[in-house]
């Protein structure tokens, strides 16, 4: 212990970025009790920086460079898209033997970045929070990557964060890249896909009779909750994952395949299809697993809608279908990444399993799949939306990602207000699980 508040006296913790996260981890660890942390954002943000934090025992510097000559260890908090350009900037600037992190949601990028600019005498440990700014650190997956660094300075950096409080997950960067395409990237994108149909179609979905339940619940929630936040945080996620592209594009052709049967109403092969999915992904796990969601009598106790529950019409759940369709065809198994769960994923995971563990609800989404013409628009829908947020991420254009995304958080912007309340269900959820 009492090298450990040596190291809090005389050791200089840098953070490169200053956006949400990089502004969380900062005053987590100055919380924690860090004498000496250096903070910069880019140069034009010095003054506003200064600003902000003049009362908070931090020492604002005009760039990188005045961080990396000085900082012990140093977290790079930008972009995924933008950590090139970054480490190239301020990397050789780093201090002889310094600890470099990086806090960027895709790896591959970002330990590419760290061995072209960084000098060889600096030992590299990289880092990712598995949760957003506004969730509580406590408890959720921090992945920690001992890339090129020594035990003694890999364990430096375990002390560091874990005024985190975070639950660390040891993993290599690929590791982290392949997993984090399936926790995130594709779970977004099938949110991204549902309020693009809800847009084109002009329809908010709780004035609809087909999204009335606990399911279509978190489905409402979360698509809202990702266009309330800023583009950047899903586009890199996305676009700069290779393992991404790969299941983006599956799960866009697991709908487009499953779509195509309901048409023409292919009602043997479409069942089939379905239930060997579902059988590979839920089939082992379904007596002796514990539901990860709670019951849709909670869920329904914080509904948006304004449709009564006994006006509810069939969904045929194209989304879920697909998931488990795409999981199934890339032998993905979701269970074995609940290592690097985020709340979304588990909601995600909870509400497909939920759909599959209840063979009269499955039955009733088969069926309106195949033949209910209510849902039958808002499938289509989906399936053009779904297509066009694959092509988008397989170009990897981030300016029409932005376009996209942006055209589609427009038209729910007026509501995210009086969503918040509602939210308090996912948050609910996601702290009983974490009891468990």
């Amino acid at each position: 212990m009492v090298s450990y508040d040596i190291e809090k006296e005389s050791l200089e913790i840098g953070l490169i970025g200053l956006g949400d996260m990089g502004q969380l981890y900062a005053n987590r660890i100055v919380a924690a009790g860090w004498k000496k942390v250096n903070i910069c954002d880019q140069p034009n943000q010095y003054e506003k920086f200064k600003e902000l934090f003049k009362d908070c025992g931090m020492n604002v510097c005009r760039d990188g460079h005045a961080v990396s000559r000085r900082s012990d260890f140093i977290i790079y908090s930008v972009e995924a898209e933008n950590i090139d350009r970054v480490v190239a900037e301020y990397g050789p600037s780093t201090k002889l033997g310094a600890i470099v992190a990086g806090q960027t949601s895709v790896k591959e990028p970002e330990i590419r970045a760290f061995e072209k600019h960084l000098p060889d005498d600096v030992h590299i440990v990289s880092c990712h929070s598995l949760h957003g700014p506004t969730v509580d650190s406590e408890g959720q997956p921090l992945v920690m990557i001992q890339h090129r660094a020594s035990k003694e300075k890999f364990e430096i950096a375990l002390r560091i964060l874990s005024c985190m409080d975070s639950e660390v997950v040891k993993l290599s960067y690929k590791e982290h890249d392949r997993i984090t395409a399936d926790t995130q990237a594709v779970t977004h994108v099938a949110f991204l896909s549902m309020g693009t149909a809800w847009k084109t179609q002009r329809q908010f979905p709780w004035e609809t009779p087909q999204y009335v339940g606990g399911i279509e619940n978190v489905k409402v929630h979360m698509a809202l909750r990702i266009y309330s936040n800023k583009w950047h945080v899903y586009a890199g996620l996305a676009i700069m994952n290779p393992s991404a592209k790969t299941q983006i594009q599956q799960y866009a052709q697991s709908v487009s395949d499953l779509f195509k049967l309901m048409i023409q109403e292919k009602e043997k092969e479409f069942k089939s299809r379905v239930k060997k999915a579902g059988e590979f992904v839920f089939g082992e796990c379904s007596d002796s697993r514990e539901p990860i969601l709670l019951s849709d009598t909670l869920l329904d106790k914080y509904s948006l809608s304004i449709v009564p529950k006994d006006k509810r019409k069939p969904n045929s759940h194209l989304s879920l279908l697909a998931m488990v369709d795409c999981w199934y065809t890339l032998g993905i198994n979701p269970y074995e990444h609940m290592v690097c769960q985020t709340p979304l994923f588990r909601l995600w995971t909870g509400i497909t399993e939920y759909l599959f563990r209840n063979a009269e609800m499955l039955e009733e989404a088969i069926h309106s799949a195949l033949y209910s013409k209510d849902i039958r628009a808002d499938d289509m829908e989906f399936y053009s939306a779904s297509k066009g947020w694959a092509e988008c991420v397989n170009i990897g254009n981030m300016h029409a990602y932005q376009k996209r995304f942006e055209d589609t958080a427009k038209f729910f912007e007026s509501r995210y207000s009086e969503e918040e309340t509602s939210l308090l269900v996912c948050c609910y959820v996601v702290t009983k699980l974490e009891e468990r």
